[in-house]
């Protein structure tokens, strides 16, 4: 029997894109209207929602397109969910550098997300037009995340505002206050207008994961180059890293493998595509098609084990009577600031 498919119009990219900023509309307007402390079973409930509606995505998706792009869609979901949990220990560095009060940190994640929308929009339209025309370029992607994925295994991450060119070129553009005034990231400073410290926080946060989708989005064209997928999952593993972020704050030190295991991903995902054929690259004796049901296994198996191996060796630190990694776990994020 032969199955016939709906095809991808501007329809539904329009109605997709309509339906996300419904739900970012009431949960800054609605949900998040006033500044208030994010709690972890607040943080737990969103994250479960969004993964829900992930799930539910891909189910949808296995009788209107079929079960490979199902399959492309949850693998493309994992990869940039599991890469974006290493962008929430940079975003914990980052508030915990300003100081950041833990009421006003929702507000600088959801402009911080809606920014990393767009950008990772753009970034896909980008890579697309790039593998239309140059599909060899692939196999600068898979060098390009295998060299990544090293040097995330090798290199200590860091925050220093001091080097942000952004930063820096928004201090000359406009004047800085010393104090955060509220919520807002803009206030008056002797009649004219000034940046709060907050600001300088969002601005960190976007220039953050704009290094991280360098990483990101060449990940999930191993996966698929259908544009409508890749964009599909960056943007529910995006919408799903604010609260993340509040679920996992107040336990980093429990996750003190998972670098090594995303670097894996990485690794793992780089060499993918250097395997596969394709445009006017290596022979098709040199082809090796590794599965999506394979990656999929993969990638979540290198996450689960890093992830477990973390709790047991914190675990095992605290009962043994070190303690640091349980009294970090259990400080909220404004206490560690």
């Amino acid at each position: 029997m032969i199955l016939s498919f709906i095809e991808i119009t501007p329809v539904h990219w329009v109605g997709f894109i309509c339906l996300v900023l419904v739900f970012l509309a009431l949960d800054l307007g609605v949900f998040h209207r006033k500044a208030h402390t994010v709690s972890f079973k607040e943080a737990l409930g969103w994250t479960c929602l969004w993964f829900t509606m992930a799930m539910c995505f891909a189910l949808l998706l296995r009788p209107l397109r079929g079960n490979k792009e199902a399959l492309e869609f949850l693998t493309g979901y994992l990869i940039e969910l599991s890469l974006s949990m290493d962008n929430v220990f940079v975003i914990a560095l980052i508030f915990s550098y300003f100081q950041v009060p833990s009421k006003y940190q929702h507000r600088v994640l959801f402009w911080g997300i809606l920014g990393a929308l767009i950008m990772r929009g753009a970034m896909i339209a980008l890579g697309v037009a790039l593998i239309s025309m140059v599909g060899w370029i692939l196999y600068v992607f898979g060098a390009f995340l295998v060299y990544t994925g090293i040097k995330m295994m090798l290199v200590e991450t860091h925050v220093e505002p001091d080097k942000n060119k952004v930063l820096l070129l928004a201090k000359k553009l406009y004047p800085v206050t010393t104090h955060l005034d509220g919520q807002k990231f803009f206030t008056r400073l002797n009649g004219r207008r000034a940046l709060t410290p907050l600001a300088l926080v969002l601005l960190m946060v976007e220039t953050t994961d704009l290094i991280f989708a360098v990483d990101s989005i060449p990940a999930i064209f191993a996966v698929t180059q259908k544009p409508f997928i890749i964009f599909t999952s960056n943007v529910f593993a995006i919408l799903g890293l604010r609260s993340l972020y509040f679920v996992l704050a107040g336990a980093l030190a429990y996750f003190r493998y998972l670098k090594y295991g995303l670097s894996l991903v990485l690794v793992f995902i780089g060499i993918k595509m250097l395997l596969a054929h394709h445009g006017d690259g290596p022979h098709k004796w040199f082809q090796v098609e590794i599965p999506i049901s394979v990656s999929l296994g993969v990638v979540g198996g290198i996450i689960a084990i890093s992830i477990l191996i973390s709790v047991i060796s914190g675990w095992r630190e605290k009962r043994v009577g070190g303690g640091s990694a349980g009294e970090k776990a259990a400080n909220p994020p404004d206490e560690q600031a």
